[in-house]
């Protein structure tokens, strides 16, 4: 006999609706703040020492970027076995190291692993420009962030600085693909590279979330019709 599944369909009608309402009122409370969110995370602490030797047994890319990163910005906010956290460190909203690494070959083999947020928002326009420059500059629209995940943190600079010029139109994607496999050689050379020595644009002060607008009143309306018809036929079994 199969282990039973597990799902979404396994929580009743109440439950749904009470999760629902639940992240609306949170939703409610935080733009009354004034807030896009939470970051609980800042207020926390660890212990330096603590977190030296929980990173002893890491891949030796992450383990490596581990110690940079220790000695640049102290102790992180978050440690867990797998994944250290930093917010608001250098220019960064937030800094995440993982353990685990994805393989990614541009503009060379090697693995992803440090991943840096800053406050940003991209054009929708623009998605699939930094889709195809390269596949770890990650945009979020609804948070109004931009990151890029790489190696190190000069890489991440560098595709930071170049989704910029792409999307302020200074570059097409092929000059910022061509201009950061210049700038990466250089850097790794000991060369002058200066997209990656420091974020060419400020983060902007105002908000730049995108919370998008409520589609949802007119389809309740007509579910809640369905559903009484349901009720009424006795097809609903869910409470």
């Amino acid at each position: 006999m199969s282990p039973r599944r597990h799902g979404p369909e396994d929580i009743g009608t109440g439950e749904r609706m009470a999760t629902l309402g639940a992240a609306k009122s949170d939703a409610l409370r935080h733009r009354l703040r004034g807030e896009r969110g939470s970051e609980a995370g800042r207020d926390l602490t660890t212990d330096l020492r603590e977190v030296r030797s929980l990173v002893a047994d890491w891949p030796a890319g992450p383990k490596k970027v581990a110690g940079q990163m220790l000695d640049q910005y102290g102790a992180p906010n978050e440690a867990t076995p797998t994944r250290l956290l930093w917010y608001r460190n250098g220019p960064w909203r937030r800094t995440l190291l993982t353990r685990d690494e994805i393989v990614h070959h541009f503009p060379t083999a090697h693995t992803d692993f440090l991943t840096q947020y800053v406050d940003y928002r991209v054009p929708v326009e623009r998605f699939s420009d930094l889709a195809r420059f390269d596949g770890s500059c990650l945009a979020d629209r609804t948070a109004g962030e931009a990151a890029a995940r790489c190696d190190s943190e000069a890489m991440n600079i560098l595709t930071l600085n170049l989704m910029h010029d792409i999307v302020r139109g200074a570059r097409s994607v092929e000059e910022a693909r061509s201009v950061y496999a210049e700038n990466a050689a250089a850097h790794t050379m000991g060369r002058s590279a200066p997209y990656t020595e420091r974020l060419l644009f400020t983060p902007p002060e105002e908000e730049t979330g995108d919370p998008d607008e409520s589609g949802i009143a007119g389809a309740m309306a007509h579910q809640a019709a369905g559903k009484a018809k349901d009720m009424v036929r006795g097809d609903d079994d869910r409470a």
